[in-house]
Order: structure tokens, then C-alpha cells, then sequence
């Protein structure tokens, strides 16, 4: 395996309307986007194979393989980790799962989402639609490049965003911003219009790997944050508070 700093990875989501593709290896990041409704597995693996034809690269060079492990599309979700928990077994490599929801706060991170506040931290709430109106979100904050999670990704109510966006106060909100906009109303947060790219889902795995935040290829799973119906008291609490157990 390679230096940790510089590893190369091949990355993938399709947990929400379309493809994103990476492939890092060293300085270099390539990317491959597909169109809206590209994430059925017939549509990406000739995007897979174009990608690693561009950068004259084999999977078996790869020294992991990360993917968009949601929340997100139910379908999407499995393709993306089939895909890499395929790439992983027939190589002998690990695993990478990058969280959607950071992958919009680092979005809006890269950007003009919102001013740091006092210290150079950056306090980022990341939603994105659930359907049968309901959000999926989180909460980030960045200091000095590195991330921190402060609300794990949950599910609500779509009509309760504004109060727990209120609760969090965050510097800005990371997502789709028409969806934001229906949602929000005046509430007086900056909203960034943030979409999962290739070259950031890479960016994620490179610090996860240099971490030795791997898995196994059956430990790399989706996450389906609608199944966790249940809160204990304490997350329920601090959920309702804005404050992290």
C-alpha cells in the first residue's frame, strides 16, 4: 500500500439524482458526472470503466474505495456499495464511507456559505429532501480544515427545520437552495447551494484514509437513517436542545 498521504482512490455516490465519480491519486483528481437519473447500475459501470480508462488506471492499483454511504436513495444507496464492496473483495482493499450530509457541509465549506464565526469556526447545518415531506440533516462544524460532527445525521419533519435550524444557529445551511428557500422563509440564515461533487467526495476519503478510517468490504454499508426510529431519551433531548450528548 501507499504512502498515507498519498494514496489513490476511487471514489463514487449515488445517493441522490445523479453519478458522481472520482478518481485520486496523488495531486491529480479526476471526475466524471452523470446526468440526473444516471445512478442505476447499468448507467454507472460504463462511467466506472471510462474513469479508470482516463486516468490508465486498474482497480487493483487503487489502495482504497470510497462511496456516498447516505443518507440518500434507498436504490442509489445499494448501487454505490455494491460497486465498492465488489472493488474491495476482488482487490484485497478497504473500504471508505463518506457521509452525504458532510459532503454537502464540505460543499458549503469550499464556498462562500456563510461567514466563520469568532475563531475561524464555521458552524454548518446540512439537510437535504427525505420525501413524504420530511429532511434528512446534520450538523458540522470546521475549524482550521478539520471537521467535527456536532448532530448526527437525523430525520425530521420537513415543517420543523426552521426551529431546529433556530436551535443550532448555525453560520449558514448547506443544501439545495430552492429546497431550502420553500422551506425556510425568512428565517435569516445564508443558505448554500451545495451538491455532492467528485472532487470533494474525494478530498473526504484522502483525510478518512490518512485517519485509518477504513473498513472491511462487509462492514461497508449504507446508512439508512430512517430506521433509526427509536431515540433514547438523551438524543431526544439534545436533538430538542441543539446540544450533542
Amino acid at each position: 500500500m501507499r504512502d498515507a498521504l498519498d494514496p489513490t482512490i476511487f471514489a463514487i455516490d449515488t445517493a441522490g439524482d445523479r453519478c458522481a465519480l472520482a478518481l485520486s491519486r496523488g495531486a491529480d483528481v479526476q471526475t466524471l458526472l452523470g446526468d440526473a437519473g444516471h445512478t442505476h447500475l447499468e448507467q454507472v459501470m460504463p462511467m466506472i470503466e471510462q474513469l479508470f480508462a482516463r486516468g490508465a488506471l486498474q482497480p487493483q492499483q487503487c489502495d482504497a474505495f470510497a462511496f456516498g454511504s447516505g443518507p440518500g436513495s434507498f436504490t442509489g444507496l445499494r448501487v454505490a456499495c455494491t460497486i465498492v464492496q465488489g472493488l474491495a473483495w476482488g482487490t484485497g482493499r478497504p473500504a471508505i464511507a463518506v457521509g452525504n450530509l458532510q459532503l454537502l457541509a464540505a460543499a458549503a465549506g469550499a464556498g462562500d456559505g456563510g461567514s466563520p464565526a469568532p475563531g475561524g469556526r464555521r458552524r454548518i447545518f446540512a439537510a437535504a429532501d427525505a420525501r413524504r415531506e420530511q429532511a434528512y440533516w446534520a450538523v458540522y462544524e470546521q475549524e482550521q480544515g478539520a471537521w467535527s460532527e456536532m448532530a448526527p445525521p437525523s430525520l425530521c419533519d420537513a415543517g420543523d427545520l426552521p426551529r431546529m435550524i433556530s436551535l443550532w444557529q448555525p453560520d449558514c445551511c448547506a443544501g439545495d437552495a430552492a429546497w431550502f428557500e420553500r422551506r425556510l422563509g425568512g428565517i435569516g440564515v445564508p443558505v448554500h447551494h451545495a451538491r455532492v461533487e467528485g472532487a470533494i467526495l474525494a478530498r473526504l476519503a484522502r483525510d478518512k484514509f490518512a485517519r485509518g478510517e477504513l473498513l472491511a468490504p462487509e462492514l461497508a454499508l449504507p446508512a439508512y437513517v430512517r430506521e433509526r426510529v427509536a431515540l433514547t431519551v438523551t438524543e431526544r433531548r439534545a436533538l430538542a436542545t441543539g446540544v450533542r450528548p
